[in-house]
């Protein structure tokens, strides 16, 4: 670790377990029923110190461009009801005047001319809150319906508990109705999944927008089952994207799972917002909500600070899960977190194309480090595939296998370079 980072932990969205539910009494004394158990992403602990570097905030010289990485940790959240109210302080001011605003307001109006409310209305029907029971636990998640005849995606740790034995039941927005599910194929390594209503047709479905067109700062819309609070009555929260590119790893204290090229959002995400949309402007599907950050070593809490994965991704293993096929990936690894590119990344950095996979770390000991790729190249191609974003290189990279020698084709500044890299065995968590 560099003199000018520090090190910065986090968390993802989360599940049931011991002390996942906390007890609040009522007024009158009486014990209510503790709350439903909650989709297993979103977690607020401390992780292991070597999780993450971060530039400081406090330093401006030297510091990297690129995106830190970051690890989150997958545990119970607990989770419990607190009544109250608020007084307003007295003021010595008798001149100030309270304007009450008009009951028919249409709402906060977005970049695309659509307000809020008619965005959460065209897209609402499309989102469905997700039961699931098995292996002596309960979760709940949300998922996104893809296809008139019922297929929805969702987190795959959303509907983990289902495998072996256990049941899924989705409820659509607007309905208290359940209905029964099946599994039809998912992916541990790339946390999607892909399950589909039985017997259903005719159903609306979300609208695909391009994540790889995404830019720092645009607005963005989260909505999903936050905190489980009412299956079919999900919860909608608005942000921007905070940063793109961003690596995270998601565990528990058997399993873990690193997720690249990450959007990053300050959009408030909970528990039970796992496998939810995140929209655009337009109320098109750009991102599925995956993970949240949590405390830091110190015990400070972290601030607004999601994780979904680019709706490009998720198109990209839509074949294979209709497939059925459990997990498309060998474990083969080159040794770089990427992001993708395009013209306003390209035009910050001063790169020569805004296509490619740009390279935002290189990890020691690996093949890309022995090759000599470094930090800021772009990678265009792959033996003979070109590489037009980071989707494109981790699909490629899907059907390799550990000790595959591959071309990478690079852009480093002005200069086409070709190197040679043979693959390595990805990591626990990668």
């Amino acid at each position: 670790m560099s003199d000018d980072e520090t090190e910065l932990p986090a968390t993802a969205l989360p599940d049931s377990g011991p002390g996942a539910n906390v007890t609040v009494p009522t007024p009158d004394g009486s014990t209510p029923e503790p709350p439903p158990p909650r989709d297993p992403y979103v977690a607020f602990s401390p992780v292991p110190a070597e999780t993450i570097t971060a530039p400081r905030v406090s330093s401006t010289s030297g510091r990297s461009p690129w995106s830190s990485r970051l690890t989150l940790l997958l545990v119970a959240a607990l989770v419990g009801g607190l009544a109250g109210h608020f007084a307003a302080p007295s003021s010595s001011n008798a001149g100030v005047t309270i304007n009450a605003v008009s009951a028919t307001s249409p709402g906060a109006v977005l970049p695309s001319g659509l307000t809020i409310p008619t965005l959460v209305q065209k897209v609402l029907p499309s989102v469905v809150s997700i039961d699931v029971k098995g292996q002596g636990t309960e979760d709940q998640g949300t998922g996104m319906i893809i296809s008139a005849n019922g297929l929805v995606v969702t987190n795959n740790h959303v509907i983990a508990a289902s495998i072996g034995g256990g049941s899924i039941t989705v409820t659509r927005s607007g309905s208290t109705q359940s209905l029964p599910a099946t599994l039809i194929g998912t992916n541990p390594m790339n946390d999607v999944a892909l399950i589909r209503i039985n017997g259903a047709s005719g159903l609306p479905a979300v609208t695909f927008g391009n994540s790889n067109k995404l830019v720092v700062g645009d607005t963005v819309v989260a909505i999903g089952n936050a905190l489980g609070l009412a299956a079919g009555t999900p919860t909608v929260t608005q942000g921007i994207v905070s940063a793109l590119g961003r690596t995270v790893t998601a565990g528990s204290g058997t399993s873990t799972e690193t997720l690249s090229n990450m959007i990053q959002t300050d959009a408030a995400i909970n528990p039970g917002n796992s496998g939810g949309p995140l929209l655009n402007a337009r109320g098109d599907v750009i991102g599925m909500n995956t993970a949240v950050a949590g405390t830091l070593p110190d015990g400070e809490n972290a601030q607004n600070i999601g994780f979904a994965i680019p709706v490009a991704t998720i198109q990209s293993l839509l074949k294979s899960l209709l497939a059925g096929e459990s997990v498309v990936t060998h474990g083969a690894f080159i040794g770089v977190e990427i992001m993708s590119n395009n013209p306003t990344i390209a035009q910050q950095y001063g790169f020569t194309t805004d296509l490619g996979a740009v390279v935002i770390s290189v990890i020691p000991h690996t093949g890309a480090a022995a090759a000599g790729v470094r930090q800021g190249d772009i990678i265009v191609g792959l033996n003979s595939t070109t590489i037009n974003n980071a989707q494109d290189l981790s699909s490629v990279l899907s059907g390799l296998y550990p000790g595959n020698r591959v071309t990478l084709h690079i852009v480093r500044g002005t200069r086409h370079l070709t190197v040679t890299v043979t693959l390595g065995t990805a990591p626990a968590g990668k």
